[in-house]
């Protein structure tokens, strides 16, 4: 039985190495991410991640599947994983002196295709930016291909005032809940 993470992310390696597991492969899933009319930030997370397990899971069969999604929200409006400076520009103002949401929705399946769910929800408070500190964040190059334009673990942490829930789900993949669900599978110390 294989250990298999549905993601290319750097991050959600560096971040199961802290629970002491390192997958056998990794195959990063290749889903459509656009959130359906209506779609509110919790589901459209938990969607994507259950998605891409499913999607990884047709490729390697008997194995288990761990793939997760991060989704940065204000209200109802999910914020896009910024592309460009200009997307990155807009949501740092719209983030800018308020709180928002981080859901991060992890999904596992696994040797006999059962599929288990949990998703993590992260109140963070920005600081009110000035357009010389937004600026010299995009300098910075953090925020590319990041949700919400801003990575918590990198420069960024010098504007958050506030965290209510998971640091690690911020990240990119909440520790707590991977455990649970990985041993739940069968997956213990980087052994299935």
């Amino acid at each position: 039985m294989a250990f298999v993470l549905a993601s290319a992310s750097p991050r959600r390696l560096d971040l199961l190495a802290q629970l002491g597991l390192r997958p056998d492969h990794v195959a990063p899933s290749d889903i459509d991410e656009t959130a359906r009319k209506g779609e509110l930030p919790r589901p459209y997370a938990a969607r994507l991640a259950r998605e891409k397990a499913e999607a990884v899971a047709s490729l390697h069969p008997q194995s288990v599947i761990l793939a997760a999604d991060t989704v940065v929200a204000v209200g109802r409006r999910i914020l896009p994983k910024a592309e460009t400076e200009e997307q990155a520009r807009a949501c740092l103002r719209l983030l800018s002196g308020r709180r928002h949401h981080v859901c991060t929705a992890v999904a596992v399946i696994d040797a006999e295709g059962r599929v288990r769910e949990r998703v993590s929800d992260t109140v963070v408070t920005v600081k009110r930016l000035t357009e010389d500190e937004i600026d010299a964040y995009i300098r910075s190059g953090e925020w590319q291909g990041k949700a919400g334009g801003y990575a918590i673990q990198g420069r960024f942490a010098a504007h958050v005032k506030f965290i209510a829930g998971s640091y690690s789900g911020v990240v990119g993949l909440p520790l707590y809940e991977t455990g649970v669900l990985l041993k739940a599978s069968g997956v213990t110390d980087g052994t299935c």
